[in-house]
């Protein structure tokens, strides 16, 4: 459960200053998680970065295994919901298919090459094997529900004769890979920051190639669809 959706009890809202101390220790731990890994983490440094004693740790948030826990999935939650944000961009003009789906891309990229957001997916994949249904719930709250709601807009597109999609979950899975793959590889995991030059290259040559898989232009045209 979020930050947000623990605001309000039934005896009405909960203590601002708690609500604060609770946000300070997950924003404190997912940076010391996200330096370190789960096993070199100790609840003694994540006090000291979030200014709070171990007890009120343990309070708030119990053991360490129970702190990642909360941790992954609340910062999950939270960049899920600015990534379907992100759909408000997605282009209902046919004449604009391709501006917006660059917009709608760079959206996108922005959202998955956030700090929190790259240091949870480092953290998801590198603890896997310890925390495999952690690594299951993650995926299918945040990625899994942005492919399923990309491929339902895809769809409605494919109806109106606008793209040729097939299996519209495949074509929103490939539309992510063309436009974000790279970027994991140029930015070193998210430790190194990005050219927004470079960014914008990936963006361009993904969605071009997006579109010559899918469009409905004239082979000749930009685009254009295969045959």
């Amino acid at each position: 459960m979020s930050v947000g959706e623990n605001e309000e009890t039934a005896g009405g809202p909960v203590d601002r200053g708690r609500l604060d101390k609770r946000r300070a220790i997950v924003e404190a731990a997912l940076r010391v998680f996200a330096q370190v890994g789960y096993a070199q983490a100790s609840l003694d440094v994540i006090a000291a970065e979030a200014g709070v004693s171990k007890p009120t740790i343990y309070n708030h948030l119990g053991s360490k295994e129970k702190l990642f826990r909360h941790v992954m999935t609340e910062t999950a939650a939270r960049s899920n919901a600015k990534t379907l944000d992100v759909l408000t961009a997605f282009p209902t003009d046919p004449d604009q298919l391709r501006p917006g789906l660059e917009d709608l891309a760079t959206k996108l990229v922005d959202c998955y090459c956030d700090e929190q957001s790259e240091s949870v997916r480092r953290l998801l994949y590198a603890e896997a094997v310890r925390f495999p249904d952690l690594f299951d719930a993650v995926r299918a709250s945040g990625p899994n529900q942005f492919t399923e709601a990309l491929a339902g807009r895809l769809a409605r597109l494919a109806n109106a004769g606008h793209l040729r999609v097939e299996d519209p979950v495949r074509a929103a899975n490939q539309f992510i890979a063309l436009v974000y793959e790279e970027l994991p590889g140029m930015s070193a995991l998210g430790t190194r920051p990005l050219d927004p030059a470079d960014v914008a290259k990936v963006v361009t040559a993904g969605v071009d190639t997006f579109l010559r898989a899918f469009g409905t232009e004239p082979a000749d045209g930009p685009g254009k669809a295969r045959g």
